[in-house]
């Protein structure tokens, strides 16, 4: 059977980190010899499979002590080295800084690699380290993974046609759970507090939900990202005297019972990737109304006024008419929470992982 080199920067909680910990556990309980190579070790990881190697390929204590560039190329030799040791027939690197290294790392070599891009180019591949570098590796990966049509667009032709789409696959415990009976009058999102997922915007909208509809409340779940995004929700909250009826829940390994009875998900990016707490809410049925944010994952995922409200990015009033609507009209929300309940169909971990495997195995036989 195959052996196949999953590389990024650690497992902690994430998105790109939580796809490559499903891969990996499917590949490995498929018969493949699965190998998980990181830079470092990370406080709160993910838990892998037992018949998975988890390899450090980071700095050495001695190596710490260079320079930033120096560093950088530390990096890629260690990798190299270890690609050379262990030899698999395809190496998959996830998110940017890894996609770069595994490119570098194998040049000169016949180890293929698949990189994936798990985030908006548009947004975070514009620095001139970037314009030199994509033009420069990409083009040698024999595959790339996209969440997005909008994603695929930022790169050339010639990577295009070498790619393939594959959404995130939900986690099996959001898929399938019986439908409340009655809902919690509550607005919820979940999500890192970070300063792109724009929940300052989502406050000012319900702040006026909230004067029409008293009883609601909005509970907003996910860890703190240390970019300051904390404490100024905090003083959004404390300015409207919002106290008791907007609530920082912080993060939860049980959202999937945390969430399945609010009355409806609010999505506030001003862009991302393709975001796994807003394919979980879908999975759980949960009526959505969601920014129409680059590079087009809820787009992706959503069909305005079939499964969901799409509403246009930065706008606080077309946020709260969204949210408006689904309270208001509870036929309509239940009917867009039912049928946004079917991504589950699509997009569950077997799903997904059987379209890495046919897309991996026919770069291998390439």
């Amino acid at each position: 059977m195959r052996k196949i080199v999953f590389h990024l920067n650690c497992l902690e909680q994430g998105g790109a980190e939580r796809v490559v910990t499903t891969l990996a556990n499917h590949f490995a309980g498929d018969g493949y010899e699965v190998l998980i190579a990181t830079e470092w070790v990370a406080e709160n990881e993910f838990a892998i499979d037992e018949r998975i190697r988890r390899v450090h390929v980071g700095l050495t204590k001695k190596q710490e002590e260079a320079s930033g560039w120096r560093q950088f190329f530390y990096r890629i030799q260690n990798l190299r080295a270890f690609l050379k040791k262990e030899k698999p027939d395809i190496v998959v690197a996830f998110a940017q800084k890894a996609n770069y290294r595994a490119l570098m790392a194998t040049m000169l070599t016949k180890f293929p690699v698949v990189v994936s891009v798990r985030t908006n180019p548009y947004q975070n591949y514009r620095n001139k380290s970037d314009k030199f570098l994509i033009p420069l590796l990409y083009p040698r990966a024999v595959g790339t993974v996209f969440q997005t049509e909008g994603a695929k667009s930022f790169f050339s032709s010639k990577i295009q046609k070498k790619s393939r789409i594959i959404l995130n696959p939900i986690h099996d415990k959001y898929i399938g759970r019986p439908k409340p009976l009655q809902r919690r009058k509550a607005v919820v999102q979940s999500g890192r507090l970070v300063d792109f997922k724009n929940q300052l915007m989502l406050i000012d909208a319900f702040v006026k939900v909230h004067e029409k509809h008293p009883d609601y409340k909005l509970e907003i779940y996910g860890g703190d990202s240390k970019d300051g995004t904390k404490e100024l929700l905090e003083q959004s909250i404390a300015k409207h005297h919002a106290e008791e009826w907007v609530l920082l829940m912080g993060a939860s390994d049980e959202l999937e019972k945390k969430l399945e009875d609010a009355s409806l998900f609010a999505f506030s990016s001003d862009w991302e990737g393709l975001h796994n707490a807003l394919m979980e809410a879908m999975a759980l049925g949960l009526p959505v109304v969601a920014t129409d944010c680059p590079c087009g994952g809820p787009a992706t995922l959503i069909r305005d006024g079939e499964n969901g409200l799409l509403v246009p990015i930065k706008d606080a009033d077309a946020m709260e008419a969204g949210m408006l609507r689904l309270i208001e009209d509870r036929e309509l929300a239940e009917r867009l929470g039912d049928n946004a309940r079917k991504i589950g169909e699509e997009a569950n971990t077997e799903a997904i992982c059987r379209q890495w495997k046919a897309y991996i195995e026919e770069l291998c036989r390439k």
